[in-house]
């Protein structure tokens, strides 16, 4: 039996909604396991007690991935205000390599510690309501997997099941998998590590496998387990094993919603599941039939007005729900945007992005034109005094006109940064030539986005960098627009360059 600190747990964290990297010591693992939540938004403003949603990551990613890559809390914050969704707990607990199931040999059972540790801390820690219909899991990939079969396996603690790409295999994939891909991925976890075609089918993956579980487990078990599923028209190996899997729901007349998008094994493909996603279990948490997927009008959206902090030599804009998180966010720094008003209108429209979480969140730090060097004084200074995650990956740049001169300088310094955004500046080819001699990988790490239009002065250095870059066979992208009036870069330029410079930032 565990015993739980809860308000200990809750003096510490004050009143954060949004927490990262938690943890919570097992007794059935001996060890500690993180996780991170993010609560309502007035969930510390009453006693109201809330349904409670169990986010499943993907191999290789962690507690922190919905939050950082999901965009979950700013997805779901804005369904609830938007009344789409009633308010509900999330919980992102870590998921090792497991799959979120008991290994055959009995040395890490992540399954019993789901089921029998972390869901009574948090019915203890939180205010949630405490039974199966008030608990959903959700997941992508190996998280998929675990969102489904823990329903399956434990319909009297779960009742919704939302898996998103779903690593599983038929039988038939599983007998022809690669011997290291079985071997490190499946065969230590079901058992038949070495072997080959049927002796991989051993009686432990049975019990794990949908195919087999579906087909055995007594139907009336799951007469209330209420399954969403969907999965990329772009996927390979899950394309078969998720359509054969719907094809055997049906055959087996067990209800289900089954989607197919455009899309492949991404976040940008998982993200746009939420929304549909979020309201299957919300009309499930209020015992509703299911609404139908959502019907996305293209009203333009006026986003609220943002609050610019003004410091000696540089403005910094922090994300929505700064002060009410625990978490670290990447940085974006923007030379070339000096006038008040332009640093405001850009700050309104990104911020607002990130609200609605077509945008990760994000730092701004708008920079002077001539502040040149970054290195050695505004990057630490950002990291040191503001939540900023600590990187190369997590820091991008943006060049306006001539700030684009010193963003491509800074952008060529090894390890500093892992993207640049250049609208209508000059750009120094000899410069590019000289990286492509003494540092090439440079350019193949680092994402760089041209950005002009027809009428621009720049149309020769940027036309030229475009060239060089093709002929190098280096990633890159390159947009020419219509001209624009008083050069003022637009809201779409503007969004689609921050789409770019956030893919980089988050893989």
């Amino acid at each position: 039996m565990l015993t739980f600190l809860p308000f200990a747990i809750m003096i510490a964290e004050g009143d954060k909604r949004i927490m990262e990297s938690l943890s919570m010591k097992s007794a059935v693992l001996g060890q500690e396991v993180k996780y991170s939540i993010v609560l309502p938004v007035d969930y510390h403003k009453g006693k109201k007690v809330y349904p409670v949603v169990y986010l499943l990551h993907g191999l290789g990613d962690d507690e922190s991935s919905w939050l950082e890559y999901g965009r979950i809390a700013q997805i779901a914050d804005a369904a609830v205000a938007g009344k789409e969704i009633v308010e509900m707990i999330f919980v992102i607990p870590q998921g090792f390599r497991n799959y979120y199931v008991n290994d055959y040999a009995s040395t890490f059972l992540y399954e019993d510690m789901f089921v029998y540790d972390l869901v009574p801390f948090i019915d203890s820690v939180y205010r949630t309501i405490p039974d199966k219909a008030h608990r959903a899991t959700m997941g992508y990939s190996m998280g998929g997997f675990g969102a489904l079969i823990l329903p399956v396996r434990h319909p009297d603690v779960f009742q919704v099941s939302v898996p998103l790409s779903i690593s599983v295999r038929t039988d038939e994939q599983y007998m022809v998998e690669d011997a290291s891909e079985w071997n490190n991925q499946w065969g230590r976890l079901f058992g038949g590590v070495g072997t080959i075609g049927e002796e991989r089918i051993t009686d432990y993956y049975k019990q794990y496998s949908a195919f087999h579980l579906f087909k055995t487990i007594d139907s009336k078990r799951l007469e209330d387990l209420k399954i969403f599923i969907d999965n990329g028209d772009d996927e390979y190996t899950l394309c078969r094993s998720n359509e054969e899997l719907h094809i055997l729901l049906r055959d087996l007349q067990i209800q289900h919603e089954y989607r197919v998008r455009d899309g492949g094994h991404s976040f940008t493909y998982w993200r746009a599941s939420l929304p549909n996603a979020l309201c299957y279990i919300s009309d499930s948490f209020e015992n509703k039939v299911y609404r139908g997927d959502l019907k996305r009008s293209a009203k333009k959206i006026k986003y609220p007005k943002s609050t610019l902090v003004q410091k000696d030599n540089y403005a910094i804009a922090l994300p929505p729900g700064y002060r009410d998180a625990s978490r670290l966010y990447p940085v974006v720094y923007i030379y070339g945007i000096d006038e008040a008003h332009q640093r405001q209108r850009i700050t309104d429209l990104i911020r607002g992005k990130m609200s609605i979480g077509t945008l990760p969140s994000m730092i701004l730090v708008f920079l002077m034109t001539n502040e040149l060097s970054l290195k050695d004084n505004i990057i630490s200074t950002i990291e040191t005094d503001f939540n900023a995650r600590v990187g190369y990956r997590f820091r991008a740049l943006v060049g306006v006109g001539d700030g684009g001169v010193a963003a491509m300088q800074n952008a060529l310094i090894p390890d500093i940064f892992t993207a640049c955004v250049l609208f209508n500046s000059p750009i120094d080819t000899a410069l590019l030539k000289n990286t492509f001699i003494n540092d090439r990988g440079l350019l193949k790490k680092m994402w760089l986005y041209i950005s002009t239009t027809d009428a621009d002065m720049e149309y020769n250095t940027n036309g030229m960098a475009h060239i060089l870059l093709r002929e190098e066979d280096i990633y890159h992208e390159y947009r020419v627009f219509d001209s624009e009036q008083d050069d003022v870069i637009s809201d779409d330029r503007l969004s689609e360059a921050f789409q770019f410079l956030s893919a980089k930032i988050h893989r």
